[in-house]
């Protein structure tokens, strides 16, 4: 059994060697231009602070530290293209010859939904959200919000956003390899909407805007993927009109 999967085991190592070497190479290249990048993620926050508030750090190591992570975030966003093409090569030799073609598609698909959910959650969820709870406090509080906290929130934040808007990209790629169809998610509907939340409230800071600002968007996405999949590969008739059967038995029993 070991011997069967020792090949998939040496080729996913080179996918993820070669992910770990586009996301390096994008870390030391970000690094050396941390603080720019830095003042662009603190825009959103600089806006929301009252006047007399400003940004400070807490620890001696915090603002290194700080440059570390934002060098790190900035370098896997420029490393996304690279790391979604190894992920397809990982998994092409398991399709057909006529499903290979889509590689192109997917990793520009991916790529281009990722950073459209980054931007929308630095244009519109950030500026709203950390209005939001730094105004809460305001009268009561003086804002002095620490950078290294910031930069964790906003990551968590943007790559949250970024891995949902990928659920049409996922949606579509399955349905055309006939894994799913759209009655499979509509049956999984109620699921999906606990699932959302509890990702919401997981990837969010704990309030509950935010948590709907991620949740409300995240659900319209599952409502897109399920047409896609109607589109692509749609539930056969039959399949449909055995569960419409089912469902009229089940509410006059």
């Amino acid at each position: 059994m070991f011997e069967d999967l020792r090949p998939h085991l040496i080729e996913l190592r080179k996918r993820i060697v070669i992910s770990a070497l586009a996301l390096f190479v994008g870390f030391a290249a970000c690094f050396a231009f941390w603080n720019p990048i830095l003042d662009f993620m603190t825009t959103p926050l600089k806006v929301a602070l009252p006047e007399g508030s400003n940004i400070i750090f807490t620890n001696i190591v915090e603002p290194f530290f700080t440059a570390m992570k934002v060098a790190f975030f900035a370098g896997l966003l420029a490393s996304m293209p690279v790391i979604f093409w190894q992920f397809w090569l990982f998994v092409a030799p398991g399709l057909y010859d006529n499903e290979k073609k889509y590689v192109i598609p997917f990793v520009l698909s991916a790529t281009v939904m990722f950073a459209a959910g980054a931007a929308f959650c630095y244009y519109f969820v950030v500026p709203v959200g950390f209005a939001f709870l730094i105004n809460f406090g305001g009268q009561l509080f003086q804002a002095l919000p620490s950078i290294g906290e910031y930069v964790g929130f906003f990551t968590k934040l943007v790559v949250a956003f970024g891995i949902s808007f990928e659920l049409p990209v996922v949606t579509f790629f399955l349905a055309k390899l006939g894994l799913i169809t759209d009655d499979t998610l509509k049956g999984y509907f109620r699921y999906a909407i606990v699932g959302i939340f509890v990702f919401a409230a997981v990837m969010t800071p704990p309030d509950i805007l935010s948590q709907f600002m991620l949740a409300v968007p995240l659900i319209g996405l599952y409502a897109i993927s399920i047409y896609i999949a109607k589109l692509v590969n749609p539930a056969p008739k039959e399949e449909l009109e055995e569960d419409e059967d089912e469902e009229e038995e089940s509410q006059n029993a």
